[in-house]
C-alpha cells in the first residue's frame, strides 16, 4: 500500500484534500469509531450518534465511489477503544508506505495522529482543508501585531478578500479595477435591525425544520448508543439530523427558502417549547464538512439577489458563517494549546450537576438544558446569554465549561466551541476576543422571551429568597471583579451603578449569591442551606 487516507468523523466530504491524486490501485482510506471520542468528554447520546451515524453513510459513500476502505466500527471486537491504539494496530497490519489527511479540527487528535506516525517513522502529509476561507496561516497574518483580535475587522477584511456581499463605490466603479469596495447597502453591520422579539402573541407557525426519519444505519447507531453509552446524558427519541450530504443540502434548500427571510429579525429571540424557530440548523453539516461554507453563503446572497429574503436577514446569517465561524477557527488555531487552561477571571466553582439533567425550577435554564439533552442543540443566545451566562456569572471553571459544551452538542468539535465557550462566553481569555464579560440580569432574558412570566424568580429583585438567580449573579459578578471591571471602559455604566450599592445592599446580594452557590439541587427559592 502506498498512502493510507486518515478520515476523522468531522472530515466527511468525497472531494476532501486528503482524496486529492488518490490512487485506487494504490491507496485506501482509514475510518474509525472508538470509544475515546464518547469519553474524553462524556458526550451526549445525540452527539455521539451524529458523528457515527454520519460516519457510517459516509463510508457507504466511500465503497460506492470505488475507494477501498478499512473501517472499524465502536462494537467491533478488535476495536482497540482509542484513535492512537486503533491507528496502530491498523498500521501494524497494512503497512502503509505514508499517512495522508486533511488537517485535523482537534488539537489532541492532531498530537495523537503525529505521535504515531513519528513512533513508525511514517511520513504524515497534513493537507490544507478547504472547508474554510482563512487558513490558520492567513489568520495568524492577520493577527500579527494587534493587541486584540476583534471578529467586526477581521470580517470586513474577509467580505472584501472574498466579495461576498460587496459593491462598486466611488472609487472602484472603474471598468478595469476589479475591486467592489463598499458594503453591499452602505454599511458593514445590520444587527440593529436583528434584535426583535416575538412579542406576547409568540412566533405564530413557524416553518418547521427539515426532519429526516433514522433509516436502518442509523437505527443501528441509535440502538448502539442506547446501549453501550447508556449512562451518557441526552435522549434520542427525536434524532431526526441530517447524516448525509444529500440530506445536508436538503436541510439547507429549507432554510433558505423557508426560514432565512425573518432569520435575522428573530435571531436573539426566544420561545419557551420551541427550540427551532427561524435558525438555520445547519452548523452540524458544515462541521461535520457535509456541506460546504461557500455553497451556504451562496445560497443566501443568492436569495437576497432574487429579492427572497432582505439584506439584513442575510447579512447577519453570513457574518455567523464567513465572519464568526472563520475567527473562532483563527484564534483556536494561533492561541493553541495553551488557551484551553485560560482562566484570567480565577473561576474555581464546579459546574452544577443539573446541567446534565436539566432538572431546575429557573424556567429559561430548564428550557434551554431539557431541549440540549432532548436534541443536542439550542440556538447561540440560548447558549450565550443563558446557559452560558449562567456559568460565568456563577463563577465555574471555565475548562468544566468547556467540556460540557463539547459533550452535549450535535455541532461541537473543538476548533469552534472552545473559543466560543471559553474566549466569548466566560471571558476566561482575558478579553482576547471580547472587548468585555457579556454579563446581565435576569431582565435580559425577561426581553427576549416570556420564560420569565409564571417563573418563581423575579428578574428586578437581586437579593431574597424570589430574587433570580440571574440578577443576584450579575450584581455579586459586578461586586467580585468591581476593580478590574473599572478599567475596562464599556463597562463603566455598570461599574458606575455598582459603586452606588450601600454596605447593606452589598450584604444582601452577597448573602443570596453564597446561598445560591451552597445549594446543589438547581431550585432556589426558600431556605437554600
Amino acid at each position: 500500500m502506498r498512502d493510507l487516507i486518515l478520515v476523522l468523523g468531522d472530515q466527511l466530504d468525497l472531494d476532501a484534500a486528503g482524496f486529492d491524486d488518490f490512487d485506487a490501485a494504490k491507496d485506501a482510506v482509514w475510518m474509525a469509531e472508538v470509544a475515546e471520542e464518547s469519553t474524553h468528554v462524556w458526550s451526549s447520546k445525540p452527539r455521539t450518534a451524529m458523528f457515527l451515524s454520519a460516519m457510517r453513510h459516509f463510508a457507504l459513500a466511500l465503497r460506492k465511489a470505488g475507494r477501498t476502505l478499512h473501517y472499524t466500527q465502536m462494537d467491533a471486537a478488535d476495536n482497540c477503544g482509542t484513535l492512537s491504539h486503533q491507528l496502530q494496530a491498523d498500521i501494524d497490519r497494512l503497512r502503509p508506505a505514508r499517512l495522508v489527511m486533511t488537517a485535523p479540527g482537534d488539537w489532541r487528535v492532531l498530537q495523537a495522529v503525529k505521535s504515531v506516525a513519528e513512533a513508525n517513522t511514517l511520513p504524515l502529509d497534513i493537507r490544507e482543508d478547504r472547508h474554510f476561507y482563512c487558513s490558520p496561516r492567513e489568520f495568524a497574518a492577520h493577527a500579527k501585531g494587534r493587541k486584540s483580535l476583534r471578529m467586526e475587522y477581521f470580517y470586513r477584511e474577509q467580505r472584501k478578500r472574498h466579495g461576498v456581499l460587496m459593491q462598486r463605490g466611488e472609487k472602484g466603479d472603474g471598468p478595469g479595477d476589479g475591486h467592489a469596495d463598499e458594503p453591499t447597502g452602505g454599511q458593514w453591520n445590520f444587527d440593529a435591525d436583528n434584535r426583535e422579539t416575538f412579542g406576547p402573541a409568540g412566533p405564530g407557525a413557524v416553518p418547521p425544520r427539515k426532519v429526516f426519519k433514522p433509516d436502518a444505519i442509523t437505527q443501528e447507531v441509535i440502538a448502539l448508543v442506547n446501549t453501550r453509552l447508556a449512562s451518557h446524558p441526552g435522549k434520542l427519541d427525536s434524532f431526526a439530523w441530517p447524516v448525509t450530504r444529500a440530506q445536508a443540502l436538503q436541510s439547507l434548500d429549507a432554510f433558505i427558502t423557508q426560514r432565512l427571510p425573518l432569520f435575522g429579525r428573530y435571531q436573539d429571540a426566544m420561545w419557551p417549547g420551541d427550540p427551532w424557530l427561524y435558525h438555520s440548523h445547519v452548523s452540524a453539516a458544515l462541521n461535520l464538512k457535509l456541506l460546504n461554507p461557500r455553497e451556504v453563503v451562496a445560497a443566501a446572497v443568492a436569495a437576497h439577489a432574487s429579492g427572497h429574503a432582505p439584506l439584513a436577514s442575510v447579512e447577519g446569517f453570513v457574518r455567523q458563517i464567513l465572519g464568526w465561524r472563520e475567527y473562532v477557527r483563527g484564534i483556536y488555531w494561533t492561541q493553541m494549546p495553551d488557551y484551553i487552561e485560560r482562566n484570567s477571571l480565577n473561576a474555581q466553582e464546579p459546574l452544577p450537576a443539573w446541567y446534565w439533567t436539566g432538572d431546575t425550577d429557573m424556567a429559561c435554564m430548564r428550557d434551554a438544558l431539557e431541549q440540549t439533552l432532548s436534541h443536542g442543540y439550542a440556538n447561540h443566545i440560548q447558549r450565550l446569554m443563558v446557559t452560558g451566562l449562567y456559568a460565568l456569572m456563577l463563577g465555574v471553571q471555565p475548562k468544566e465549561v468547556h467540556g460540557w459544551y463539547l459533550a452535549v452538542y450535535v455541532d461541537a468539535v473543538e476548533w469552534v466551541e472552545l473559543p466560543n465557550s471559553l474566549g466569548m462566553s466566560q471571558y476566561a481569555d482575558g478579553g482576547l476576543m471580547g472587548s468585555k464579560p457579556y454579563v446581565a440580569t435576569g431582565k435580559y432574558i425577561q426581553r427576549m422571551s416570556p420564560h420569565c412570566k409564571g417563573c418563581r424568580y423575579d428578574p428586578a429583585l437581586r437579593s431574597g429568597d424570589t430574587a433570580c438567580p440571574f440578577t443576584t449573579l450579575y450584581w455579586d459578578f459586578l461586586m467580585r471583579h468591581e476593580a478590574m471591571l473599572a478599567k475596562n471602559p464599556r463597562m463603566a455604566l455598570q461599574v458606575r451603578n455598582v459603586v452606588r450599592l450601600t454596605d447593606a445592599q452589598r450584604e444582601a446580594v452577597t448573602e443570596r449569591a453564597v446561598q445560591i452557590r451552597s445549594n446543589k439541587t438547581g431550585r432556589f427559592s426558600g431556605s437554600l442551606l
